[in-house]
């Protein structure tokens, strides 16, 4: 039931980072605003995960796991409630904020809490973080219909609907315990993470002094990022360089989808190969389908390699936490798994902010060149993540 629960949790956040897409030519039209100002979506939803990310580690020393999941929850039903009312552009800026600061409360606590279990370890990753992905497949199916209408911000209503739902069930199934008592509930009577006497101040500077885990969060920032921003942006550049319609949201959901079918589908295969070399193939490959996109003028061949590159990419992020809770002690896991996310996420705006930069001055054609110079980067710096097991003491 606990996993069951962290599921539909990660659905909703990958329903709101699948939203915006879709939203964002309609978006700029009701507002006024350019490729640049729009772009403050992802600024503004960055930053809010950053912060949350960071606040993780004293939240669950003061709060713990079962009240850190709710109150994530809460500000989400916040988000967007005010994201619904088609506010002024400042406002929904805010209402991203929000969204990504109740989401990385709940997607640190949730990779926390399943890289601690004992059993089937990259497995329940893998179909966790498949959840983010099936949200963010199902969202622009939703928010590209809603674009076609003149009440094109009632599509945060359902969002609104859905964030409840994830209120009262982790309110019911957690019932604010901590996550070793939650482990212990679970069969688990000797958790891996459980508490060893480190204070906050303690596993701040152990992170900090860790260069594990700085190799890993920088990768996940590019990784993060370059998926963000070709899932964010592709619409645009569709519509504007192949001559789509506006039913052009659903190449989102295609990636989305990819996402999801990747993280389920290639579990055995990256445990077969080796999944520090496996990183490696699934990269190449989406590289040269990445150029694809970028010289064959084609939408049907772009929406097909969208789609097989979220494939490819999708089991990548479980790849990382799982290969993060082997060379990290368990004690600093959650903590480093919150550090690894908060820093990644702040690609997610980075990366798309750039990208909207680079489209003010070049045209959204420049889309392509960023996004494969970002995964070219990505394979380089992968070469640098350790493959043995290392303990940090």
């Amino acid at each position: 039931m606990h996993f069951c629960t962290l599921c539909f949790a990660f659905f909703l956040e990958g329903w709101n980072d699948g939203t915006t897409g879709p939203l964002l030519p309609v978006m700029q039209a009701f507002y006024g605003i350019g490729y640049t100002v729009v772009s403050m979506l992802f600024i503004s939803g960055c930053v809010g995960f950053v912060l949350g990310a960071g606040v993780n580690v004293w939240m669950n020393a003061k709060l713990g796991f079962g009240k850190s999941m709710v109150i994530g929850s809460c500000i989400q039903i916040a988000a967007f409630a005010m994201e619904a009312a088609a506010p002024p552009f400042p406002v929904m800026v805010l209402g991203y904020f929000l969204a990504g600061l109740g989401a990385a409360i709940q997607d640190t606590q949730g990779n926390g809490f399943i890289g601690s279990l004992k059993t089937h370890r990259m497995t329940k990753l893998s179909v966790l973080n498949a959840f983010y992905g099936a949200g963010a497949f199902v969202a622009p199916l939703v928010s590209t219909r809603f674009s076609l209408e003149t009440h094109w911000s009632y599509h945060f209503i359902a969002s609104t609907g859905i964030a409840v739902i994830n209120t009262i069930t982790v309110l019911i199934v957690f019932r604010g315990k901590r996550q070793e008592v939650l482990l212990a509930e679970a069969g688990q009577l000797c958790p891996e993470n459980e508490d060893t006497g480190h204070s906050s101040s303690s596993v701040y500077r152990a992170i900090l002094g860790s260069k594990s885990v700085h190799v890993l969060s920088i990768f996940a920032l590019i990784l993060i990022g370059t998926q963000v921003a070709l899932a964010g942006w592709i619409v645009t550049f569709i519509i504007s360089e192949r001559g789509g319609g506006k039913s052009a949201g659903y190449i989102s959901s295609g990636f989305f989808g990819g996402v999801t079918v990747g993280r389920l589908v290639l579990i055995g295969v990256s445990r077969r190969i080796g999944e520090h070399r496996v990183v490696f193939i699934y990269a190449s490959i989406a590289i040269a389908l990445q150029l694809t996109i970028w010289f064959v003028p084609s939408i049907i061949e772009n929406a097909l390699a969208i789609a097989c590159i979220g494939v490819l990419l999708g089991p990548v992020f479980p790849i990382l936490i799982a290969h993060a809770s082997r060379i990290i002690p368990p004690w600093l896991l959650t903590a480093s798994v919150a550090w690894i996310t908060g820093i990644g996420m702040s690609g997610s705006a980075a990366v798309p902010f750039i990208t909207g930069l680079l489209a003010s001055k070049y045209g959204i054609k420049s889309l392509q060149p960023l996004v494969v110079s970002m995964m070219c980067t990505m394979v380089g710096l992968w070469a640098f993540v350790p493959r043995a097991q290392r303990r940090i003491d």
